[in-house]
């Protein structure tokens, strides 16, 4: 699979947070995806849309910064704003299955606002 299709489908999965289209996400995960935060571990498909999309959906805005390829991974960089107005960068790999996501992993980052760090 060329390089540029799987960022082209990262970059797609964040955009489907951007206008809640759940079912893009659907079609865009394996049937035995897992996804796996700090609060997670490998929880499968329906646990993630239960607690985790949910969460993505309440965010004021989720925009990738940087998004790289390797192999079957994608890393994506990307910053959060809440409708608070906090605002955080967290970084995610997407495992891929030929043109499938197959896993996430979220790595959270530090929150700010208005570019002031804000301790948890």
């Amino acid at each position: 699979m060329p390089a540029s299709n799987r960022t082209e489908i990262a970059r797609a999965y964040f955009g489907a947070y951007k206008t809640k289209d759940r079912k893009l996400v659907e079609d865009m995960l394996t049937a035995d995806f897992t996804f796996t935060s700090p609060y997670d571990d490998a929880i499968d498909r329906e646990a993630f849309f239960e607690r985790c999309w949910p969460a993505g959906q309440r965010m004021a805005e989720i925009s990738p910064e940087e998004v790289v390829e390797n192999g079957d991974r994608v890393f994506v960089l990307y910053r959060c704003r809440t409708p608070e107005g906090k605002e955080f960068r967290n970084v995610e790999t997407l495992d891929f299955t030929g043109d499938r996501i197959r896993a996430v992993n979220v790595y959270f980052g530090a929150a700010y606002i208005d570019g002031v760090f804000q301790p948890s």
